[in-house]
């Protein structure tokens, strides 16, 4: 039987995003030169909350995109079933841009190196940031540490952390550590 336990909902899930928010736009002020890459599947959702949130502050749109790294992965020919990739909608240009890649969980760190390869294809971004809302710590695989932290978990390998959005049905938002 697998136990869940409750780590991050709303309201501090709200606050969580505010503060992230204002630390982004302390770093990066008018944002000119900066554009946000929700990384897919999940790390949309994450990053569309965190761009409208910006947009509000800042009284300006701040340009977001989707970027799939499914062929990127390193398990991708490894795998018995085929992976589907998702939408990719990268509609500005990321050359000598300051990049915030953005994803829900942070574990092993092998999605945010085949996000990096994927993203050479819209070009050499000047700086890349990586903004998660939860930090597995204790997980990786790869020597990356997110720029911008939500939260940090001491998980166990054998544990997951699942992340579920209104976006995507369900009743609240809501972020639990199971296994």
């Amino acid at each position: 039987m697998s136990q869940q336990r409750l780590i991050l909902s709303s309201p501090l899930l709200e606050i969580v995003i505010s503060r992230l928010t204002q630390q982004l736009i302390e770093d990066h002020q008018d944002f000119s030169d900066t554009v946000l890459l929700g990384m897919q599947p999940r790390g949309i959702y994450f990053a569309e909350r965190v761009g409208r949130e910006l947009s509000r502050a800042l009284g300006q749109e701040v340009p977001l995109g989707y970027l799939d790294a499914t062929f990127y992965r390193d398990d991708f020919r490894r795998r018995d079933s085929p992976l589907r990739p998702n939408t990719t909608n990268v509609p500005f240009i990321i050359e000598n841009k300051r990049v915030i890649l953005i994803d829900d969980v942070l574990a092993t760190g092998r999605m945010v190196r085949a996000a990096l390869d994927a993203m050479t294809a819209f070009g050499r971004p000047r700086k890349v940031e990586l903004l998660v809302l939860i930090d597995r710590r204790y997980n990786r695989d790869l020597p990356i540490k997110p720029d911008y932290t939500g939260k940090r978990v001491n998980t166990l390998e054998s544990q997951r952390v699942l992340v579920e959005w209104t976006e995507q049905g369900a009743d609240a938002d809501r972020i639990w550590l199971v296994g």
